[in-house]
């Protein structure tokens, strides 16, 4: 592996567990979601570099699908659109402790107890079209249909959740002034 490629992996690495951890020490959903987003896409990174293109393309794409999914969700149903009331993203820490330190024992054991299998063939040479088959096979244009009527469906949704935007308040060329505020309050009240 080259000393780019090291590095590369290394301040990713890095990343993924500086936004990892400030999921649990951030006070509020937005930036926890943020915060979320950028530690799995460098997640995404780490396996693109690590040989596997195809699936941290993936990774990255389905993460910011989430965090998009989660947006729109705070906007429309919380009581606290924005996400940036403070609350705790901890809740029975001595538990929760407990259980994760516990599962991280088992999964560092398991890596060692496991008896893993040897290659017995040559690797592919395009990576990327093997796991593509492996995971769609042949449903590829199934999944990119669905994934277009999923972005309509997210885009409608937000625009149905948001009331008003600047267009209604200001008219059709943003010109009206002062703003049509049906909902009052504001800065010119």
């Amino acid at each position: 592996m080259s000393t780019t490629r090291l590095v590369l992996l290394a301040v990713l690495s890095v990343l993924a567990l500086a936004g990892g951890g400030l999921v649990f020490t951030l006070n509020s959903m937005a930036r926890v979601t943020f915060c979320l987003l950028v530690s799995l896409a460098c997640v995404g990174g780490v396996v693109s570099v690590l040989g596997l293109p195809y699936l941290g393309v993936v990774i990255v794409l389905m993460m910011v699908m989430e965090m998009v999914i989660m947006a729109v969700f705070m906007i429309a149903y919380m009581m606290n659109p924005a996400g940036l009331m403070p609350m705790s993203m901890l809740h029975n820490k001595r538990g929760s402790l407990a259980v994760s330190a516990a599962v991280f024992a088992a999964l560092v054991a398991g890596i060692f107890a496991v008896p893993w299998p040897e290659r017995t063939g040559v690797r592919p040479k395009d990576s990327t079209f093997q796991i593509g088959m492996s995971l769609m096979g042949g449903q590829m244009l199934t999944m990119v249909t669905l994934g277009f009527v999923l972005l309509a469906t997210m885009v409608g949704a937000t625009v149905l959740a948001t009331h008003r935007g600047r267009y209604d308040r200001f008219g059709d060329d943003l010109d009206q002034r002062p703003a049509d505020d049906p909902a009052g309050g504001g800065v010119g009240r």
